[in-house]
């Protein structure tokens, strides 16, 4: 065991984990931010997706040593008129079915309108990609990030 100290919105803790402890694990086991979810390990489902000093990242894979000073924002941790604008899309469009893979949907999501405020059906599916839904709900989830886009044009 080792001691880390991680910053997770905007908090500092401190862990005393296995340095090759994933930050999921973390984050959920130890910390309790539990709307970062397990899908499959690997990083190719994007269930696990937190932000990295802003930056999506696949929480799975990351082991917390790796973190050093850097930021971690869950999606607990989300604020912003992006946030707002794709939360409120994804209700309005009824996105979610069984839930699971949304918080990773929604941070890779609110990545993509940080970094283009009018993303094209291509844009979409570019920053979308590795965002499994075992529901197929892909294009309700397209149509609330259009949604969203425009809602923060006005």
């Amino acid at each position: 065991m080792a001691a880390f100290r991680i910053k997770v919105n905007g908090q500092s803790h401190d862990v005393d984990v296995l340095p090759d402890t994933p930050l999921l694990w973390v984050l959920r086991d130890t910390l309790k931010f539990t709307g970062t979810k397990f899908g499959c390990g690997v990083a190719q489902c994007g269930a696990c997706t937190v932000y990295l000093d802003g930056s999506p990242l696949r929480s799975c894979s990351m082991p917390v040593s790796g973190i050093g000073d850097s930021e971690i924002t869950t999606i607990e941790g989300l604020d912003g008129k992006e946030a707002a604008a794709v939360q409120k899309a994804w209700v309005a469009r009824d996105v979610p079915q069984c839930g699971y893979c949304q918080s990773g949907q929604i941070m890779s999501a609110i990545a993509l309108l940080q970094a283009n405020k009018k993303p094209t059906d291509r844009d979409i599916d570019l920053a979308m990609n590795g965002n499994i839904c075992r529901c197929a709900t892909y294009v309700r989830i397209r149509a609330a990030i259009h949604d969203a886009a425009k809602s923060l044009e006005g």
